[in-house]
Formats: structure tokens, sequence, C-alpha cells
């Protein structure tokens, strides 16, 4: 068959000479057939896959190094440092502002005891050894406090003895005394105020009374 597709050569070329094809015979024949592109390949039977991707490189399956962080669109959440930081600032400076309030009207050895132990609640806030209960339940106590719900921010500091009494020992007796020392401040003020609108009422009423007795002169 190979016969077929070579010319006759030049007898005259060398042994060593490659034969010289025909062309015209390779297009009648149509030449060797090609399997088209757009063929459907059928599926291995051993299960493999049918396209030869490339494995994936080691070096996409490989962490990312130290120090590095994905960019995922995600915040990181805020330190519970300063959120503690935060509430803490929030409790003590409303107590800080109590007591100052209380100044004029408390004896100073009183003043001074609250003073002292607002100053260990910080040291202890600060320190971490007060736990999230606790720290909560005095933020509701502050917020009692600064809307003169008596009642309310005592029931408080009474659960706060009873629940966690050694947590809150060393400083709850100052936020206690403060409660009381700020609450007869707020009723010395009532009074006072009540006292000053009744003396007003009575100047302003007296003011208005007509004179029916009439001047001395209009009686000659």
């Amino acid at each position: 068959m190979a016969e077929l597709y070579v010319k006759p050569g030049n007898k005259e070329r060398g042994w060593n000479d490659p034969p010289q094809f025909s062309y015209g015979l390779q297009t009648q024949t149509g030449g060797p057939r090609r399997t088209p592109l757009t063929k459907r390949v059928a599926a291995p039977q051993d299960g493999s896959p049918r396209v030869g991707h490339p494995p994936p490189s080691s070096k996409d399956s490989r962490p990312p190094p130290m120090g590095t962080c994905p960019a995922t669109g995600v915040e990181p959440p805020s330190s519970p440092v300063t959120e503690s930081e935060a509430l803490m600032e929030d409790v003590l400076r409303p107590l800080e502002q109590a007591l100052e309030d209380c100044r004029g009207h408390t004896r100073k050895q009183v003043y001074d005891d609250i003073s002292r132990r607002l100053a260990l609640l910080q040291e202890q806030w600060a320190g971490g050894k007060l736990s999230i209960p606790v720290k909560k339940r005095m933020a509701l106590l502050v917020q009692e406090l600064s809307h003169h719900q008596w009642d309310a921010a005592d029931d408080i500091h009474r659960s706060l003895m009873v629940d966690h009494v050694t947590e809150v020992s060393q400083w709850m007796v100052g936020v206690k005394r403060l409660i009381a020392e700020k609450k007869s401040l707020s009723s010395e003020e009532a009074e006072q105020e009540k006292s000053t609108v009744a003396s007003e009422n009575q100047y302003q009423a007296s003011n208005s009374l007509p004179n029916l007795g009439g001047s001395p002169d209009s009686l000659t």
C-alpha cells in the first residue's frame, strides 16, 4: 500500500534519498482521517476526569503566612477592654457627680468615706475583678439614681449585696450611703422649693387685695 503514495523517483538518486510522495494521490484518497473537534468524547470507564485540567497548585492550598489576614470585608470586633472602660466611666461619672452635689450637705467624715469607697470600686473595675452581672446592675442602679428613683436604686443595691456579696461588699456600703444622702438632699431641695413657692404666692395674694379702709385724708 505504501508503494501507491510514492512517485517515481529519480533513478539517479542515492540510496539514502527520501522517497517522493504523490500529493494528488493523497488528495484523491482523502489522506488519513482526523477526528472532528466538535465530536463528543466518550467518558472514560475508569472514572477519571475527561478534561485534562492540571491539578491545583500546592500554593493555593497553603494557609496564609503569619501576620496576614484575608480581606473578608468584616471588621474585627471591638476590644472588650475598651467597652469595659467606657462602661466604667458611664457608671463612675454619675456617682462622682452625685457625691459632689452632696458636698455642702453631708458631713465631711461621711463624704470622705463615700469618696474612698468609690475609688475602691474604680480600682476593682479597672483591675478586672468585677463580673459582667455586677457591671450591668451597677449601670442600672446609676440610671435609677439619675432619675431620682430612690426605691428602685435601693432594690438594685440590695440584690447586689445578696447575689454578689463577695465582689461588692467593700464598696457597696458607700454606694448605699450615697443613695441615702442624695435622696435626703433632693427632699431638702424639694421642701425649700415648696417653701419658696408658698412665700411667693402669699406675697402676690397680699398685694392683690383691694384697699377697703381708704386713706386717712378721705375720712375728713
